[in-house]
């Protein structure tokens, strides 16, 4: 009898075996499809440091408008650190001020224009750079911020200049420019003139010093940040195979 009962329940079990197996089997395509199709997308990128602009076409000219701006930025660099050595403040600013301005007009000149070039490209954040080393510097001079402060700042853009020569050792080219970067930049770059306007009025130092000083210690901050960032980026494109680079 027992044989008997476990024989019928074999055949049931071998009836029911493919309506109880075929759920299971269809769900587990499911899964497995959707785990392909995961695998198969792109890994997401972090978009939001890396500064995104649509590309534009950039020539090799070199006598265009805004390269002629750019220019002279440059040639009010010297007239703007002896300005602000000898404490001409008021004058200073204006140097300032009209350096920014052709830094705008250039800008705008050169999109409307089709004059992108790779002069271009270069001479306008070498004159940004400069002015800040030539305000701190001069500031630094009349004892009105601390040297710690040109070293620390100095001291970031001599290891970009160094990451740069190890990269084209290497086969590769600049790294591209983080948006945290370029935040740190306008935060040295207006936080100087914020504390000269102190200095050219002292009757405004209360507001300008604390606001002055919170953009340079902030902008410092953020200056060796994103100088981490570049060091790490630098360190997984040199560690990548040549073969690879050639693929």
């Amino acid at each position: 009898m027992a044989c008997r009962w476990a024989g019928v329940l074999k055949r049931m079990h071998d009836m029911l075996r493919p309506y109880s197996a075929g759920p299971s089997v269809s769900t587990s395509r499911r899964v497995s499809a959707r785990i392909s199709s995961q695998r198969c997308q792109p890994r997401s990128v972090d978009w939001a440091i890396v500064d995104q602009s649509t590309p534009t076409p950039v020539s090799s000219r070199i006598l265009t408008i805004p390269n002629l701006l750019s220019l002279f930025r440059l040639a009010m660099v010297p007239v703007f650190l002896m300005l602000v050595v000898v404490g001409e403040d008021v004058l200073a600013l204006v140097i300032l001020a009209v350096s920014s301005a052709t830094d705008l007009l250039d800008g705008i000149l050169a999109r409307r224009l089709n004059q992108v070039t790779r002069l271009g490209q270069l001479l306008d954040p070498a004159a940004d750079r400069l002015f800040i080393f030539a305000a701190l510097i001069g500031l630094a001079a009349r004892q009105i911020v601390p040297w710690w402060l040109v070293a620390v700042i100095v001291g970031r853009d001599l290891m970009l200049v160094v990451l740069g020569i190890i990269l084209a050792n290497h086969g590769f080219g600049p790294i591209p420019v983080y948006r945290l970067g370029k935040i740190a930049t306008a935060c040295l770059f207006y936080a100087l003139p914020i504390l000269m306007v102190g200095q050219a009025f002292p009757q405004l130092a209360w507001a300008t010093d604390p606001v002055g000083w919170a953009c340079a210690l902030w902008g410092a901050f953020l200056y060796w940040w994103a100088g981490f960032r570049y060091i790490r980026q630098a360190r997984r494109m040199v560690r990548i195979p040549l073969a690879e680079v050639g693929d």
